[in-house]
């Protein structure tokens, strides 16, 4: 009987702690579910791009002014930039 039962606590054991154990299989699907969530939120970000893109593309005016004013720092003639410096 106590052989019986140090044989099923040993294989038990080699089931959890093994390399390829259960509990490694807990942390690869925990990194399995990360790298979905890492997907689906690059996915969302190509999706933002491509409507960016698609935008500029069709030479829609207010979306290029815009772009420009936020990226290049561009004015328009006349115009001056005030900047605020936060302390």
């Amino acid at each position: 009987m106590f052989f019986v039962g140090f044989v099923i606590l040993i294989g038990g054991m080699f089931i959890l702690f093994n390399e390829n154990g259960f509990l490694r299989y807990l942390e690869l699907k925990n990194e399995v579910d990360n790298l979905g969530y890492k997907i689906d939120s690059m996915d969302a970000e190509n999706k933002r791009l491509e409507m960016e893109i698609d935008s500029l593309a069709r030479k829609i005016p207010a979306k290029i002014e815009r772009t420009a004013r936020e990226k290049y720092d561009m004015l328009r003639e006349g115009e001056t930039k005030i900047e605020i410096i936060e302390n």
